[in-house]
């Protein structure tokens, strides 16, 4: 007779020594060979179902996991608990003789650890690819309500504002972004600084200091404000009177100075489109061929190749140049260059001049056309084509 093919029930449940020795007979027949698979399954499945069966009896045994206590002893005998005589793991690894581990391996944790690590990996690129389409599509919509603002401040002025204007003693100039603050509801910003006579007045102190969420780029990685230092000409100047100290072992070194810091500024990333030339080569600056000029607004007629055709704004990160939206003192380092760019080596080119447009998006920038509509450009783009969408005229 098969082994398992005998069973026994007491009246109050299963003969718990009855199973046991069972699982004796079990084992003997399974080390003499004559036990199949499927007989080992039946044996599993019911070292299973006797192990749910003892934590049901016995959920809360006063001396720790007994080993199989048989529910239907006597009252006298079952005032005795049963100490010491092993857990249900020990019992299961005497019948079927398999071995019960308490905890992992080094080779386990090792094994856990390198596919956390690889789920790790896989994911985080994944999470930060989507955080920079996120910042990505925030920055397409800035752009796109400066350029809703450029168009309703030239159905106003039947204009586009000059690119910096600057103010009666020729010392400081306001930025184009200025005359658009009341179409990006910002009139109040417009009326505190129509009332300052110049930039550098004390009264600009706490405009200088905010900086407009709208004209700066989420991927970027910006101050809230920076220093505008004064120009090289100071260099220049002390070279040309043979200015000089000595060192300590005699030798003649040209006499520096520490750069002059001028004004803080509000940061800013979005800069109009001088042209192909750059703004910051003389003061006055000279003329150049884009939207955005200086002291000379721009109509939408002067655009030859057409308003879709043509760049109007564009996206520069604060590690190439620190820009602003504000305004400028002419006697600052790259001046006009803070306010406006120029399409000149290429898009987030490292050997580029300040002048140039670069952003913190992978592959290349944005930037707004005339007509409204943003579009990422390539860096890759051809130069003479790049060079071409940055002119008003053919």
């Amino acid at each position: 007779m098969h082994p398992l093919s005998e069973s026994k029930k007491g009246d109050d449940g299963p003969d718990w020594e009855f199973e046991i020795q069972q699982y004796e007979r079990i084992r003997r027949f399974e080390a003499n060979g004559s036990m199949d698979w499927i007989g080992k399954i039946k044996v599993m499945t019911r070292l299973y179902c006797l192990g749910k069966l003892t934590f049901q009896l016995n959920p809360r045994p006063r001396y720790g996991l007994q080993r199989f206590s048989a529910p239907h002893r006597s009252a006298a005998s079952s005032k005795r608990p049963v100490q010491n005589e092993g857990t249900y793991q020990t019992e299961l690894a005497r019948c079927t003789g398999f071995k019960v581990r308490a905890g992992l391996t080094v080779l386990e944790l090792l094994v856990t650890m390198s596919i956390i690590g690889i789920l790790v990996a896989l994911l985080l690129p994944a999470i930060g690819s989507a955080r920079e389409a996120a910042r990505r599509v925030q920055c397409v919509d800035h752009l796109r309500q400066s350029g809703m603002a450029l168009h309703q401040h030239h159905n106003a002025k039947a204009a586009l504002p000059a690119g910096w204007q600057l103010d009666a003693k020729q010392e400081t100039a306001l930025g184009w972004a200025v005359q658009v603050l009341p179409f990006l509801e910002q009139q109040s910003l417009k009326d505190k600084i129509d009332a300052q006579p110049t930039l550098l007045d004390p009264g600009f102190a706490e405009i200088r200091s905010q900086p407009l969420v709208m004209m700066l780029c989420p991927s970027d990685i910006t101050e809230p404000t920076f220093v505008l230092y004064a120009g090289d000409e100071h260099e220049d100047e002390d070279e040309h009177a043979g200015g000089t100290t000595h060192a300590l072992d005699g030798a003649k070194l040209p006499l520096t100075r520490e750069p002059e810091a001028i004004v803080e500024l509000p940061t800013a990333n979005y800069v109009g489109v001088f042209g192909t030339l750059e703004a910051d080569d003389a003061v006055p600056a000279p003329l150049g061929d884009g939207a955005f000029l200086e002291n000379r607004p721009v109509r939408f007629r002067e655009f030859q190749r057409g308003l879709s055709q043509t760049y109007l704004v564009g996206e520069r990160t604060m590690a190439q140049v620190p820009s602003t939206w504000l305004g400028i003192s002419l006697e600052g380092e790259d001046a006009a260059a803070r306010l406006v760019g120029s399409a000149l080596e290429g898009i987030n080119n490292p050997l580029a001049d300040e002048c140039d447009f670069s952003s913190r998006h992978p592959g290349g920038a944005n930037f707004l056309y005339g007509d409204g509509h943003v579009r990422f450009v390539d860096q890759n783009i051809d130069l003479t084509l790049y060079h071409e969408i940055a002119r008003l005229r053919r």
